[in-house]
């Protein structure tokens, strides 16, 4: 997931220089006035502004959703280990109440066995 979202970062930051390298070289070889090549450089720095925007938009609501599903897929497993931890507190609540009645009976047994007249 994190080589996507380098390349994605990697894409933008290479789209915004190579906009912005594309419009410098094209507006200093461009044959037009003085007048003509600020407008130029303002229209086109609005236009870049813009996408930078528009791009800047779209990269924070993919990072919120992603945001949003590492949080949800972090719940999910926390009900799922939730769930485990009482499926195992139970088992071990029935190991133990096996265990004493055992006991009990072994105890009960030894009891018995010590009460009864010894044969010989």
């Amino acid at each position: 997931m994190s080589d996507r979202d380098s390349d994605f970062g990697a894409f933008i930051s290479g789209f915004v220089i190579g906009g912005l390298v594309g419009a410098a070289v094209s507006l200093l070889l461009a044959p037009q006035s003085g007048e003509e090549t600020r407008t130029l450089i303002r229209e086109r720095g609005i236009e870049l502004k813009e996408q930078v925007e528009q791009t800047t938009m779209e990269t924070r609501a993919k990072a919120e959703k992603l945001a949003q599903d590492a949080r949800e897929r972090a719940e999910e497993l926390q009900k799922k280990g939730q769930v485990i931890l009482e499926e195992q507190r139970s088992r071990i609540e029935h190991a133990v109440e096996t265990g004493k009645r055992a006991a009990k009976r072994k105890k009960g047994e030894a009891k018995a066995e010590g009460e009864a007249p010894a044969e010989a």
